[in-house]
């Protein structure tokens, strides 16, 4: 199944994009009459056939909308992002692949970095979701701080609130996996290699949040903000 990527799916025919073009007819050599799939990133799945080829622009027409599910789980990971930008696009790649919802890059006080390319993840995110063969396109917030996050959720008391936190706080922390088994939106915060100020801890805890551990090693920022999408997704399925 090859599956390509147009923002807008109404109506039979479609032209997929330069980029898209390229890859369909140049990568994956499709030519006139072939089959392919596309996806608006919004849970739409079609079953097409290209019927034109010209200015190497390919040029289908859709003959079948598929059924799709979305996830059982909404996950929202808000991280830091790491000095080294390629570790972040790591993240954001296996994220999309393993099954996310949101992403937000946070801005913390012990930040290494305070800005993303926005463009090249939304790329990355948009990549992972066609070679994983997903129908649903993550949302990717590029600039959001710590306060604008306790701003936004501390009212919200349908979400599961988590903050991955390597100090000690009055109250033991809750283990990843028993923490997530039985929610179904969930958000979990992943600091910078320098941690969570106790300040910030502080917000957090009065903004609703319960600290998690994810074991006694100690893990970088990226493979934290994985090991968190990995547990959900695992733990959603073995209860599903």
């Amino acid at each position: 199944m090859l599956l390509f990527y147009i923002p807008e799916l109404q109506g039979k025919i479609h032209t997929l994009s330069a980029e898209e073009s390229k890859h369909c007819l140049k990568a994956m050599r499709l030519k006139t009459g072939d089959e392919l799939f596309l996806t608006d990133g919004n849970g739409t799945l079609s079953r097409a056939r290209i019927i034109d080829t010209q200015s190497m622009l390919c040029t289908v027409m859709i003959e079948e909308n598929l059924p799709t599910a979305p996830l059982p789980y909404r996950l929202h990971i808000a991280i830091a992002p790491t000095k080294n930008p390629d570790r972040l696009e790591w993240f954001v790649e296996k994220a999309v692949e393993m099954g996310i919802s949101e992403i937000s890059a946070m801005v913390c006080e012990h930040s290494e970095r305070n800005t993303v390319k926005k463009e090249r993840i939304e790329r990355l995110m948009i990549a992972a979701m066609k070679q994983s063969l997903q129908t649903y396109l993550p949302v990717f917030h590029h600039s959001v701080s710590f306060d604008e996050l306790m701003e936004r959720y501390k009212s919200r008391q349908d979400v599961t609130k988590l903050i991955a936190y390597c100090g000690q706080t009055d109250k033991k922390p809750l283990v990843l996996p028993e923490a997530v088994k039985n929610a179904n939106d969930i958000l979990i915060l992943i600091g910078p290699e320098g941690d969570f100020s106790p300040k910030e801890i502080e917000k957090a805890l009065h903004a609703g949040f319960e600290t998690v551990t994810m074991g006694k090693q100690r893990l970088r920022t990226e493979t934290a903000a994985l090991m968190a999408v990995a547990t959900v997704a695992a733990t959603h399925l073995k209860n599903g």
